[in-house]
């Protein structure tokens, strides 16, 4: 009865709380976090050559913590303890190494972290990081769009996913590259045999 109660009163309020994905927006970059799976569907941001162009910039904290604006299911480093996994960054701290303490700090937020295999993480998806950079520095600034998608297995309560990709958008030349990765343990620096169709992404992302 109390239920039927507030679904009269306050449907708006109950739909939101059945939502899955939440849309957390940050200085730098937004994250579309699932509570259910524990990791971001989606994170999209910037790489503007302002912000990766400084000589000494500012250091990695190194410091993974909750997301302020989803505390309770983002306090994961239990979670990730002794794992095996890495944390691995959607938005790269590298690509705000020229903002200001608390850009860096966000980026280490848990609601910007999927657990992504050592290979990979350190592999091919640092290796296409660097591209963007050097896209980002070519053409003054490059829109990303990244995520990660399926349940390999888990992790404590984390899910661990299947695929991870990136959609790299050059609005200077028009140039939109689509990339799918496979989350294995294989270690490959080649990122360019992961080029995919955008409607390959939309299709995965479905």
């Amino acid at each position: 009865m109390k239920q039927l109660l507030m679904a009269l009163l306050f449907p708006v309020a109950l739909s939101a709380q059945k939502k899955d994905v939440v849309k957390l927006t940050h200085t730098n970059y937004t994250t579309y976090f699932s509570k259910s799976k524990k990791y971001p569907v989606r994170v999209e941001w910037w790489v503007t050559k302002a912000r990766i162009s400084c000589v000494k910039g500012t250091p990695r904290t190194d410091k993974f913590i909750p997301d302020p604006l989803l505390q309770d299911d983002t306090n994961l480093q239990k979670d990730y303890t002794a794992s095996g996994f890495d944390r691995g960054h959607l938005a790269p701290a590298a690509d705000f190494k020229c903002g200001t303490a608390q850009d860096m700090a966000e980026t280490f937020y848990f609601s910007n972290m999927a657990p992504q295999y050592p290979g990979m993480n350190r592999g091919q998806w640092k290796s296409l990081e660097e591209h963007t950079r050097v896209l980002a520095q070519q053409h003054d600034s490059v829109f990303v769009q990244a995520g990660c998608v399926g349940v390999r297995q888990h992790i404590a309560r984390v899910a661990v996913p299947t695929h991870c990709w990136k959609i790299v958008d050059v609005r200077a030349t028009k140039q939109v590259t689509s990339y799918v990765f496979e989350n294995v343990a294989l270690k490959t620096q080649s990122f360019t045999s992961h080029v995919v169709s955008k409607d390959s992404v939309m299709k995965l992302r479905k």
